[in-house]
């Protein structure tokens, strides 16, 4: 059964940093694609980074420059590292698997992110 499981989200004051992980497991890892997602107050959930089996895929414009995508495949886990955050980068970020540009599994519980001004 797959599993993934978001951590490192926190309060954070506009400008700082943080590094979320997701942990994957019931899948062969790095057979996959995986992204990271976020859903903001009264917003759709929205696509902001991805990467391939072998390096980073895309980013979402609104990001570009300030997120950064990794993988650490022996770990089955995926990285976001957020700088310069923004108090609209405030959301709840899921990961998941990216297959034909759609999520391939069911949503973990995500994790919050919110960026004070």
């Amino acid at each position: 059964q797959v599993r993934l499981v978001e951590s490192g989200g926190d309060l954070v004051q506009a400008g700082g940093s943080l590094r979320l992980s997701c942990v994957a497991t019931g899948i062969t890892f790095n057979t996959y694609a995986f992204a990271w997602f976020r859903q903001g107050p009264g917003k759709q959930r929205e696509l902001v980074a991805s990467i391939g089996r072998i390096g980073p895929l895309t980013y979402a414009d609104s990001v570009k420059g300030r997120f950064t995508i990794s993988r650490e495949n022996a770990k089955n886990t995926v990285y976001l590292q957020l700088n310069s955050l923004k108090p609209e980068d405030t959301a709840v970020y899921y990961c998941n698997s990216l297959l034909l540009g759609r999520p391939g599994f069911s949503w973990g519980q995500g994790t919050q992110v919110t960026v004070s001004s």
